[in-house]
C-alpha cells in the first residue's frame, strides 16, 4: 500500500513516548437512568489532562445530550506529536481498564466516542506472536472481548516485503495479530450483544475547531432528511492503476474461510495479491450505487482528480497515487455527511500539520468532511475499508460508524475512524 521504502515512516518523530506523566482517574457520575434512543448507546472518553479533549467532550455531549462520559488521564495528545503515543502499560492503566469498568456497568453501549487530546498510538504492545511496535488505540478498544468469544479469530500478518525496512527501523521483521471483524459485510444493524466489540470513533483533526465541526456536519446533515431532503453531492470514486484490477464480480471479498472452525487463525501473507481488489471494488461501487440512483464519477483513466465539490463520498490512493498532487488533493470540498477513504499507509499518523511523508486524512477534515478512515502505521491493503460496502451501508441510512465498521476486515490493528458515530446523511432503506 506504500512504497517499501523507510523514506514515508515518519514515525521516528513520534517515539518520546515516555512522556505521560502519572495522573490519577475520574469518571463523571451517572446519577439518573440513561436516555432512551441512540444516545444512551454512546460513552464519551474524554482526557482530564487536556483542555482540547475536554472542550471537544463537553461540545459532543451539548450537541448529542449525550450523558455517558468517562474522564480518564494521560499526556496531552493535543499539545505535541510525542504525545500521540503511549506506552502500552501506561495504557492498560489509564484508559483501557477504566474503559473497561465503564462497560461493565453499562452493558448498553455500542459506541465509543474519544476526543482530540487522547492518544492515537499504542506503542510496545504486549500481544502474544506480533512483533510490531505500534498498534492504534482506537482499534485496540474496538476489540475488547473479542478474546473471550470462542467463534472470533485471530489473523497473523506477514508481508515479508516489508521485513527488510522493518529491519532496517525496528530491527525485527513486518508481523502483528490482529482480529477478524465480527460485523463485516453485515445486512443486520450493529449492536455489541449480537457482534462483539464496538464501534469506536473519535473526534479530531488539526484544531479543536476542526473536530467539533464533524459533529456540525453530521447534524446538519441529519437535519436534511428530517427536513424531508436529500443529500444530492456526487460521489468520486478515483482508480489508480497502477495497481492494477481483480475481478470485479468477486467484490467484496471475504478475508474469513467460509469452513473456517471456530477459533481458527486465519493468515494474510502478502498485500501485493491484494491491491487491485480496490481498484475493482471502486468499479463494482460505481455500478451498484449508480443502479440505485446515486450521482457517481468514477476516474478510470490514470488521472488524479481535483477541484470537485460538495462532494458526498470520496475514495482514492491518496498519495499513493502516482499522479498524485498535493494541491488537487487539498481542492476537494466536502458538503455535510460526506465520508471518505484513502488506501494510505499512515494517513491517521498524526493530527499535526506535517510537510513530509504521505497525504493525511486530517485535511480531508479541515476540508469539509463529515468522516474518514485513516491508520496510524502500516496495515496493507486488506485493512482499507472496501467502498462497495461503506458507501452502500452509509447511501442506505446507516450511522458512520455503521458503515466504515461493516466495510473493514480487522479489529485491533492500525484503523482509527474519524467522526461522530451517530452522523447519518441518507434517508433508512431497506438492504
Amino acid at each position: 500500500m506504500q512504497s517499501k521504502s523507510p523514506a514515508i515512516w515518519i514515525a521516528s518523530v513520534f517515539l518520546a513516548i515516555n512522556l505521560f506523566a502519572a495522573t490519577v482517574l475520574s469518571a463523571h457520575a451517572q446519577t439518573e437512568p440513561p436516555e432512551s434512543g441512540s444516545n444512551a448507546r454512546v460513552l464519551v472518553v474524554e482526557n482530564g489532562n487536556s483542555d482540547a479533549s475536554k472542550a471537544v467532550a463537553q461540545y459532543y455531549r451539548a450537541k448529542r445530550g449525550i450523558r455517558n462520559s468517562l474522564r480518564v488521564s494521560c499526556s496531552d495528545a493535543a499539545l505535541s506529536p510525542e504525545n500521540e503515543t503511549i506506552e502500552f502499560t501506561r495504557y492498560l492503566r489509564r484508559i483501557e481498564q477504566p474503559i473497561r469498568v465503564y462497560l461493565k456497568a453499562h452493558p448498553q453501549i455500542d459506541f465509543i466516542v474519544l476526543t482530540k487530546g487522547i492518544p492515537i498510538r499504542i506503542s510496545r504492545p504486549q500481544i502474544p506472536g506480533s512483533r510490531l511496535d505500534f498498534y492504534s488505540l482506537d482499534s485496540r478498544l474496538a476489540a475488547l472481548g473479542y478474546g473471550d468469544q470462542p467463534d472470533s479469530h485471530r489473523v497473523d500478518i506477514r508481508d515479508t516485503s516489508y521485513d527488510e525496512s522493518y529491519v532496517m527501523q525496528y530491527h525485527h521483521n513486518f508481523h502483528g495479530k490482529a482480529w477478524a471483524n465480527n460485523f463485516w459485510n453485515s445486512t443486520t444493524r450493529f449492536s455489541h450483544s449480537q457482534f462483539g466489540g464496538y464501534l469506536v470513533t473519535r473526534l479530531d483533526g488539526y484544531s479543536v475547531s476542526d473536530a467539533e465541526a464533524l459533529v456540525d456536519r453530521g447534524l446538519q446533515s441529519e437535519q436534511l432528511i428530517s427536513d424531508g431532503g436529500h443529500p444530492a453531492g456526487p460521489i468520486l470514486l478515483n482508480l489508480a492503476l497502477k495497481f492494477g484490477f481483480s475481478d470485479k464480480a468477486s467484490q467484496p471479498y471475504g478475508i474469513v474461510p467460509s469452513d473456517i472452525k471456530n477459533g481458527a487463525e486465519v493468515r494474510i501473507t502478502s498485500e501485493d495479491a491484494r491491491l487491485g481488489d480496490f481498484n475493482s471494488d471502486m468499479e463494482h461501487t460505481a455500478e451498484q450505487l449508480g443502479a440505485r440512483g446515486h450521482e457517481v464519477e468514477l476516474e478510470s483513466t490514470g488521472e488524479f482528480i481535483g477541484n470537485r465539490r460538495s462532494l458526498m463520498g470520496y475514495a482514492s490512493w491518496g498519495s499513493n497515487d502516482p499522479n498524485f498532487k498535493p494541491d488537487l488533493y487539498h481542492s476537494l470540498e466536502f458538503s455535510p455527511g460526506a465520508i471518505a477513504e484513502t488506501a494510505v499507509s499512515t494517513s491517521a499518523r498524526t493530527f499535526f500539520h506535517v510537510n513530509m511523508g504521505q497525504s493525511l486524512v486530517a485535511d480531508l477534515i479541515a476540508q469539509g468532511v463529515t468522516g474518514v478512515k485513516g491508520y496510524t502505521d502500516e496495515p496493507l491493503i486488506q485493512a482499507v475499508a472496501q467502498p462497495s460496502i461503506l458507501l452502500d451501508r452509509y447511501t442506505r441510512g446507516w450511522t458512520l460508524a455503521e458503515s466504515f465498521y461493516a466495510a473493514s476486515h480487522f479489529l485491533g490493528w492500525q484503523d482509527i475512524v474519524l467522526g461522530d458515530p451517530l452522523a447519518r446523511a441518507y434517508p433508512e432503506k431497506p438492504q
